[in-house]
């Protein structure tokens, strides 16, 4: 599975740097000297060539990377717009085992602590509050990733449990 680690954005100066958007909470490990990222014009695909991050560097608050090889503002602006990847697999662990990426949460099974089925895990998102985007045959339903209603998550037998207050899963429940 490929992670989208950043975006390449315009040039910055004459030697080949690019502004890079940042898509990982880990930038200046991803974008560290030496570490190598796949470059693809489609999120969905790698079809491009793999860069080797010669220099990277905070400047204005945005991050700018130079690649092995792009050495001037023309080679630089031919990665605009560019999605920049890397294997799931190269990415070491958290450390934490109540920290997870949104990769290894996306396909896991869903069910209720009671041995309910619910559906799978389809997107989380990230608006103040962490969410599991659960699809059902009913539809979707939006899960707070918070203890209390997600008290487990076994990545290993793909599965997440949830405790869900009532109406949660079914408006028609609510209080």
């Amino acid at each position: 599975m490929r992670v989208i680690v950043g975006r390449a954005g315009r040039p910055h100066g004459i030697r080949g740097e690019v502004v890079i958007g940042v898509r990982t909470d880990e930038p200046d490990l991803r974008f560290a000297v030496g570490a190598a990222v796949d470059v693809s014009t489609d999120p969905e695909k790698t079809d491009g060539e793999r860069l080797t991050v010669a220099s990277a560097r905070w400047h204005s608050g945005q991050l700018l990377v130079a690649f092995d090889g792009i050495t001037d503002r023309t080679a630089a602006s031919e990665l605009t717009g560019s999605w920049l990847s890397v294997d799931a697999s190269e990415l070491p662990g958290t450390g934490d085992p109540d920290e997870f990426r949104d990769h290894e949460l996306i396909g896991l099974n869903v069910r209720t602590a009671g041995g309910e089925p619910v559906g799978v895990v389809t997107d989380v998102l990230h608006y103040g509050q962490d969410l599991l985007v659960v699809r059902r045959t009913e539809g979707e339903v939006m899960v707070p990733f918070v203890r209390q209603i997600v008290p487990e998550v076994d990545i290993e037998a793909g599965l997440v449990v949830i405790d869900p207050p009532p109406g949660l899963l079914d408006p028609a429940e609510a209080q």
